[in-house]
């Protein structure tokens, strides 16, 4: 046996055992990182149930047709949360936009037009998901910031994956026609991009309603103050 300091086996352990210290930061922060990218992967969107709109606060009731309109701004967080694309970063406001027809006879929509004017004059109509695609996946705008991590899935069109663009068009208010006794729901998109208060003091307008027999309904129309001034409702 040679002379000098005696053996450890701890020593030698030591050596082996991992820095668990040195590690731990590094390790926390990467779970950190999967554990956010997994939920926003996992997070799909699920189209809101719709309740008659002359429940909603700001709603316009045609009593004669039995047909009401109703819009709910999604333009709050925990509303906006359902979706899992950002909307607002990109300047668009979802409404939530439902039809219900308490007639004997379907009312055809193929030939509406919706139109949101702000109390500044401007004219917003709704965008088609080619609108909405485009800036998302080519933002040309400085002051309009992108998503801080890319959508997952695979990529299909200008860094958006497929699951991006299935809820933009899943999203969309698409009925043609509201049956008797009925609640058509969808959502519409506006850009308010250049609009500091889109809602304080618009309104909302609907034409091209049509009954059975063809004939035009007198326009809807909706001032968003009463959305707005409506008691925050209660969140889940």
């Amino acid at each position: 046996m040679t002379m000098g300091a005696s053996y450890n086996p701890d020593m030698q352990n030591f050596w082996r055992r991992p820095n668990r210290k040195a590690h731990s930061p590094a390790l926390a922060v990467l779970t950190v990182v999967l554990c956010c990218l997994t939920a926003f992967a996992a997070k799909d969107f699920v189209m809101p149930d719709a309740h008659p709109a002359r429940t909603y606060p700001a709603h316009d009731e045609h009593p004669m047709e039995k047909v009401s309109v109703a819009v709910d701004p999604y333009d709050v967080e925990y509303k906006a949360n359902i979706f899992t694309i950002n909307y607002r970063n990109y300047g668009f406001m979802p409404v939530f936009f439902v039809v219900t027809n308490d007639s004997d006879q379907p009312v055809a929509l193929a030939a509406m037009k919706a139109e949101l004017n702000t109390v500044g004059r401007d004219k917003l109509y709704p965008l088609t998901p080619e609108d909405i695609v485009r800036r998302i996946s080519h933002p040309s705008r400085s002051d309009v910031p992108t998503l801080p991590i890319p959508l997952p899935g695979k990529k299909v069109k200008g860094g958006m994956s497929q699951k991006a663009m299935d809820e933009i068009e899943r999203a969309q208010f698409g009925a043609k026609a509201v049956e008797p006794h009925s609640t058509a729901r969808g959502f519409l998109f506006f850009d308010v991009a250049q609009i500091s208060n889109p809602l304080a003091g618009a309104s909302f307008y609907l034409t091209g309603v049509r009954d059975a027999k063809e004939n035009e309904l007198m326009y809807f129309e909706i001032p968003l103050e009463k959305y707005l001034s409506a008691p925050e409702p209660k969140k889940q």
